[in-house]
């Protein structure tokens, strides 16, 4: 089980047995940032295929993740100026099923999710994505913050994709650039905020005034994309 923690994010979610006595391996796990649960004997025996779970069980996916250098050379290589997704916390693995066959379906060349509080590529996402996980990059790292900056040094503009920024229609997304979703609830965190080079919004004219993450997330590249084109074709 620790060696499974400290393995590449491939762990979606524990579930410890609330009499478990191993201290050390429950710190590990608090520790790690991945979703847990205590629960009763019954409820880990239910989901244990073996039966012999010794108080915890992880669920774990097999899905391989990227490296997001590799991802940058890939992209220009095809002769591409990348667009790359960087996701703050979103943790609804429906959300991130939904952005990731957006994302495929618009051009995007990478995905970055942090490791820790943040929702895995499990069976649910992989499922939502209708298959478009298998022909996206994704990154699992530990700091995105650290990313950014990477990114930021290799020639990218970065965007927070929220309310308050300048009209998204009016930025200039035609060279690489990373749009910065927030999750659920908290949004942007206040310090990946500060590294982006803007805020850009979606234009709204209803009563209500926020999108769902993944809304946002098609609207965003469908304006990426939209300049684009209209660049190759002037």
């Amino acid at each position: 089980m620790g060696q499974a923690l400290d393995g590449n994010g491939t762990v979606d979610k524990v579930l410890v047995f609330y009499g478990l006595k191993d201290e050390a391996l429950i710190a590990k796990v608090k520790k790690s940032g991945v979703q847990y649960q205590f629960v009763d004997r019954p409820a880990l025996d239910r989901v244990s295929k073996t039966k012999n779970h010794q108080g915890i069980v992880a669920f774990v996916t097999d899905y391989k993740y990227f490296d997001i250098d590799e991802v940058i050379e890939d992209a220009y290589r095809k002769g591409e100026q990348p667009i790359i997704l960087i996701l703050d916390g979103v943790e609804d693995p429906h959300n991130l099923g939904n952005i990731i066959r957006t994302a495929e379906c618009m051009g995007v060349d990478g995905l970055i999710l942090p490791k820790n509080r943040s929702v895995s590529v499990n069976d649910t996402a992989m499922r939502v994505s209708q298959g478009a996980s298998s022909n996206l990059q994704i990154c699992k790292v530990v700091n995105i913050n650290n990313e950014i900056e990477k990114l930021k040094r290799r020639g990218f503009w970065i965007y927070a994709v929220e309310l308050g920024g300048g009209e998204i229609a009016k930025v200039n997304l035609r060279g690489p650039i990373a749009f910065i979703l927030g999750g659920e609830g908290a949004g942007v965190h206040q310090l990946t905020r500060k590294l982006a080079d803007g805020i850009v919004s979606i234009k709204m004219r209803g009563k209500i005034n926020s999108l769902n993450v993944g809304s946002a997330c098609a609207m965003a590249l469908y304006e990426a994309n939209r300049q684009r084109d209209a660049a190759g074709s002037a």
